[in-house]
């Protein structure tokens, strides 16, 4: 099992050195998210200053730029890091979209699926010189004159993987990319029955079999030196639980597990503005039900109970104290469980 971790992005000054450090420690990768900081820029400095962990967008919103955009920042971080360049992509809610960014909506599934296919008619254009000629819905590409070309290397072309929640985007994910990136708000029976047949649905339709084909993340990693930790640990899974809990887009998790009651009592409170009570509403049995759980020597076989069923990918770093500075001996045992995944599809 691969273990990523986040970068630090308050200060880019300090983005080269954090890296170095995450490189040293053991984890696989490194990633940013796009929230109050720029996903790409931190990536420039940790793509110099290291020499072997992955470097990856967890996520970049993708309707928010242009896929010739997002082209160019992926295809020079990919010539940085020579090669450990991951593109992860999510489509962010309506609202985020049309009032935070100000870009107009449709279907996300249908636009995703061209922006994935038109980032890689863009990528085959310019390392073999072909013409670009993509014509979708959403997106259309046709013009792409030498000055505008970057040199072609022989690098592999960036992996492309997205941010999936509902059905039409879990196919998209499974038919069009390399993996998914699984929403935390995400149990092992949902991953189970719901996750895991969208994405069968359409794997290979692109030529990619499982061993190539990553699944990160859906779920939380809480643990620490001692039970104090724990218990710290479990109060801020609770806190996301319910602010993730009170969405109505994600009740069907709820409603699998028999919570759905919980979930329109949580979205009743955020309208009397009682966020900071949300997390007083989830109870243990649910924390457990969306997490691994145990102190150092016990946290590796929590994660192969929980998200032995299929995910190769695990996330850290997310909490505030819960899932960080692990010891490098325990990232070495999280490693060791075995995966599907053997690596990304060069061609």
């Amino acid at each position: 099992m691969r273990i990523m971790t986040t970068l630090r992005m308050d200060d880019l000054n300090k983005a080269g050195s954090a890296a170095r450090e995450i490189e040293a420690a053991g984890y696989d990768g490194l990633m940013t998210m796009e929230s109050s900081h720029h996903p790409f820029l931190p990536l420039a400095f940790a793509a110099v200053e290291t020499g072997r962990v992955e470097l990856l967008t967890a996520v970049a919103i993708a309707f928010a730029r242009s896929p010739m955009v997002c082209a160019h920042a992926s295809w020079d971080l990919q010539v940085a890091s020579k090669g450990r360049f991951v593109l992860g992509l999510g489509p962010q809610v309506r609202a985020h979209n049309e009032r935070r960014f100000s870009v107009p909506w449709s279907a996300p599934a249908p636009r995703m699926r061209e922006y994935v296919e038109s980032l890689r008619a863009i990528w085959r254009a310019w390392r073999s010189g072909e013409k670009l000629d993509y014509q979708g819905e959403h997106y259309r590409f046709n013009l792409m004159t030498p000055p505008f070309t970057p040199p072609a290397n022989d690098r592999p072309l960036t992996p492309v993987t997205i941010a999936a929640v509902g059905p039409g985007m879990l196919r998209v994910a499974g038919s069009r990319c390399d993996g998914v990136r699984l929403h935390p708000f995400c149990t092992s029976r949902y991953f189970e029955e719901f996750c895991l047949p969208k994405l069968l649905e359409g794997l290979g339709e692109n030529g990619i079999t499982r061993e190539q084909f990553e699944i990160t993340g859906g779920g939380f990693v809480v643990t620490g030196k001692d039970e104090e930790a724990i218990r710290r640990g479990m109060d801020e899974v609770k806190y996301r639980l319910g602010f993730y809990g009170s969405t109505p887009n994600y009740w069907p998790v709820l409603e699998m597990h028999g919570y759905g009651e919980l979930g329109r009592r949580l979205r009743l409170m955020t309208l009397q503005d009682k966020w900071g009570e949300l997390a007083s509403e989830i109870p243990d049995d649910l924390v457990h039900l969306f997490a691994a759980v145990g102190v150092h020597g016990e946290i590796k076989g929590a994660i192969e109970a929980r998200f032995g069923n299929g995910v190769d990918t695990l996330y850290v770093g997310m909490l505030p104290t819960a899932d960080r500075d692990l010891p490098p001996d325990l990232i070495q045992d999280i490693q060791q469980i075995p995966v599907a995944f053997t690596g990304f599809a060069e061609s």
